[in-house]
C-alpha cells in the first residue's frame, strides 16, 4: 500500500470530482477544523505548550508576501511532528512576548537552552521568558558576522597594495624609470 501523502486534487482526480470542491468540503465537514481550540487566533498566533523540551530555537522566517513570522522550534523533534511550539505573526518583541506568556512559567522553566540570531528582540524574548536557559547565537550568524569581518579586511589589505603599487608608479614616472612590480610586491597583492 502507499504510504506517501497526496494532496486533495490527486485524490479527486482518482473520483472525478474537483480538487476544490474535495478540499472545502473536507475541511468543513470532514476534520475538526471548525472545532479547533485555536480557529479564533490562529492568523495572528499558534501556541502548542506540549511540544516544549529542553533545547529551543527562536528565529524570524518569510512564509509569504515578505510577512515575517516569529517560530519557536524544539530542536530535538529536528522538523518533525510536534517540532513547532509557538508561531506568532510579526517580530515585535512585545507581540512574540504575548503570545509566549501563554505558555506556562512551570514549562518555560524545564528549557535549558534556546538558539537564536543576533537581532536584539529576540534576546529580549529569551531573557525575559526563558529565564532559566543558556542563549546560544546560531552558528550562520556567527559565520556571516565572521566572513563580513574577513572581507572588510581583505578589502583594507587591497585598497593597501593599491595605493603602495600608485606610489612605486609615481617613484618611477620622477625617476623616469619603467615601473617593474617586484617579488615582494607581488607577495603582497596576492
Amino acid at each position: 500500500m502507499d504510504s506517501s501523502p497526496n494532496d486533495c486534487n490527486t485524490i479527486a482526480s482518482f473520483y472525478g470530482v474537483s480538487g476544490r470542491n474535495l478540499q472545502c468540503q473536507y475541511k468543513d465537514f470532514l476534520s475538526d477544523f471548525k472545532a479547533w481550540d485555536q480557529i479564533k487566533h490562529a492568523k495572528k498566533w499558534l501556541v502548542f505548550p506540549k511540544n516544549i523540551g529542553k533545547n529551543l530555537s527562536i528565529d524570524e522566517t518569510s512564509l509569504s508576501n515578505g510577512e515575517l513570522y516569529t517560530i519557536v522550534t524544539n530542536k530535538s523533534r529536528k522538523g518533525r511532528k510536534a517540532t513547532i511550539v509557538a508561531m506568532i505573526a510579526g517580530t515585535k518583541a512585545d507581540t512574540v512576548i504575548a503570545v509566549v506568556e501563554k505558555i506556562a512559567l512551570k514549562q518555560r522553566n524545564l528549557v535549558q537552552e534556546i538558539t537564536l540570531d543576533m537581532a536584539g528582540n529576540m534576546n529580549l524574548i529569551a531573557k525575559k521568558y526563558f529565564p532559566n536557559v543558556t542563549r546560544v547565537t546560531d552558528r550562520f550568524h556567527v559565520q556571516k558576522l565572521a566572513t563580513e569581518a574577513l572581507q572588510e579586511i581583505r578589502i583594507k589589505y587591497r585598497w593597501t597594495a593599491i595605493y603602495q603599487e600608485n606610489d612605486a608608479i609615481e617613484k618611477a614616472k620622477k625617476r623616469q624609470s619603467k615601473f617593474r612590480i617586484s617579488n615582494t610586491f607581488k607577495s603582497r597583492c596576492t
